[in-house]
């Protein structure tokens, strides 16, 4: 029996603090922008099955129990109460926290109170940046104020995250711009931004992600669509080794976020470069029933003590619920497999489990043990 009794989810958000009808619940189950097709629902999703699966239980109902009987059964425990139990069943000992999406999500000290446990800030990027262009008044002060806003956060952050991938793919330019390049950038960009509008600017976000770097804190890169992948017309068959090879050696360690289902590249990095780290997190959450053999694709490729677990949950409990279960099935399932057949030792499988459940993240985020 594979034991993974204390996780560290290193990368998710808070929950929603209201009170949730069956239409916006169900909005957060989908990994669209957009609602479900008309006559149709995201509860039949592997995500939708592995909540109704794992999560009625816990608040005392029979596992697989209809949604509608679900949430009646959350609205009378109430908001607070569900989310206590929910986070509490999930074994999690911390939560890294990305605090940068919109929304009335709970920051870390709440998610640590609810969930009784540690919770430590990871500050993503792209908002510090348009916070600060928001007070700027030109472009000195804006990225003088760019500069120690970085290195505020730094000092009380466990990490920084980047949608940088995202926002503009992978496939900028690795180096770092020099500074004639980035004062036109922000001067291009500040003159015809908008209040509040989103940087994507590509200059600009190279500019930042080595700001990033350069303060020795763990960088989370977000893959996302588009950013992970091959594209046409490109020799080069993963878009983030050039950046992997510019940032070696340099004391600063990346870790891939949002990988699926472009995994397997993902699990290359981490062999190709000693300070690239994989996160879990959606590869397995995300793919529910068939999270076993997504984990063992992960497995034929990546150095195991360059894994990490996360539920990559935001908006609700339950996601966080799904991602702690979902990981922990599929881990005893390929670890305990190898086992069965001789291929490793009890004591092996057991010491390689609890690096990807928590040691890992322990190491790379210079956490406290247990």
């Amino acid at each position: 029996m594979i034991e993974t009794a204390t996780l560290v989810d290193q990368y998710c958000h808070g929950v929603l603090r209201g009170e949730l009808g069956l239409g916006t619940f169900e909005a957060q189950l989908g990994r669209t922008a957009g609602p479900p097709a008309a006559g149709t629902t995201f509860f039949d999703t592997q995500t939708g099955f592995a909540v109704r699966r794992w999560c009625p239980p816990v608040l005392g109902l029979e596992p697989h129990c209809p949604p509608a009987r679900y949430l009646a059964r959350r609205r009378e425990l109430g908001v607070l109460e569900a989310g206590r139990r929910l986070l509490r069943s999930t074994g999690i000992a911390t939560y890294l926290v990305d605090t940068g999406l919109p929304g009335d999500l709970t920051g870390p000290a709440e998610i640590a109170s609810a969930g009784a446990a540690e919770a430590l800030e990871i500050v993503r990027l792209e908002p510090l940046a348009e916070r600060v262009a928001d007070g700027a008044d030109g472009v000195g002060t804006f990225l003088s104020g760019l500069a120690e806003s970085v290195h505020t956060a730094a000092a009380s952050a466990v990490a920084f995250s980047s949608v940088a991938g995202v926002r503009h793919g992978l496939a900028l330019a690795p180096e770092p711009p020099g500074p004639g390049e980035v004062r036109s950038a922000a001067d291009h960009w500040l003159a015809g931004r908008v209040a509040g509008a989103p940087l994507t600017d590509p200059v600009l976000l190279r500019h930042l992600l080595w700001t990033a770097v350069g303060s020795g804190l763990p960088l989370q890169l977000h893959m996302g669509a588009g950013a992970g992948h091959p594209r046409p017309g490109r020799t080069d068959p993963l878009p983030l080794t050039g950046f992997a090879a510019a940032t070696a050696g340099l004391g600063t360690d990346l870790v891939l976020l949002g990988a699926y289902p472009y995994h397997r590249h993902a699990a290359q990095l981490t062999g190709a470069f000693p300070h690239v780290y994989a996160d879990l997190g959606p590869a397995l959450a995300h793919t529910g029933a068939r999270a076993t053999a997504v984990l063992a694709e992960i497995l034929e490729l990546a150095p195991f003590g360059k894994l990490l677990f996360s539920s990559g949950a935001r908006g609700l409990p339950e996601l966080h619920v799904v991602g702690a279960r979902v990981f922990r099935e599929a881990l005893a399932r390929v670890l305990g497999g190898w086992v069965a057949d001789g291929s490793w030792a009890p004591g092996d499988a057991q010491r390689v489990a609890g690096m990807i459940a928590a040691g890992n993240a322990r190491r790379l985020y210079r956490l406290l043990g247990d």
